[in-house]
């Protein structure tokens, strides 16, 4: 928008401080844009801190993260939109949790979820939608990195593969 081509990448930081931020910084100053995090549901981590790269391990679609609610990411975008700053986000479509991530409700929005069985009921996902059986590898994973057929039908060290 009017030659505003500086983005800034606000990693993890909350809906609410981001608008903020567009709001006294970014859009007085001629920043164009913000890269957010994840803002989809999540598996939460509690090991014993809540890591960074739990937000890239999709339960589902629904709209809440640690950064926030729907309802606040759509009034951060709102915001930095008014004040002439785009949101770009950071979309996990390629895979969801970790195979080893368990079964319950401890994601995000409190959406249940079966990672041994890859059974993601909110989006819906069942087991039809990996590609688990197309992997040749011994561990389903990523061996070889030169191998096409392995990074596009194998594991990303264990996140559970969805045949796009």
């Amino acid at each position: 928008k009017d030659g505003r081509t500086a983005i800034v990448h606000l990693f993890e930081w909350r809906w609410a401080d981001i608008a903020a931020e567009c709001e006294r910084f970014l859009g007085p100053n001629g920043f164009g844009g913000v890269q957010i995090s994840p803002p989809n549901e999540h598996i939460v981590i509690n090991n014993p801190w809540r890591p960074w790269w739990q937000r890239y391990q999709p339960i589902g679609y629904n709209l809440c993260s640690r950064s926030g609610s729907e309802d606040e990411l759509r009034e951060m975008i709102t915001r930095c939109n008014n004040v002439g700053v785009n949101i770009y986000v950071d979309a996990v479509i390629n895979h969801m949790c970790g195979a080893g991530g368990g079964e319950g409700t401890h994601s995000s929005c409190g959406s249940w979820f079966s990672a041994s069985k890859q059974d993601f009921p909110s989006v819906p996902y069942s087991n039809w939608d990996f590609n688990g059986n197309k992997c040749k590898t011994a561990s389903g994973d990523i061996e070889n990195y030169g191998d096409p057929y392995q990074v596009r039908d194998c594991r990303l060290v264990s996140l559970l593969d969805l045949a796009l």
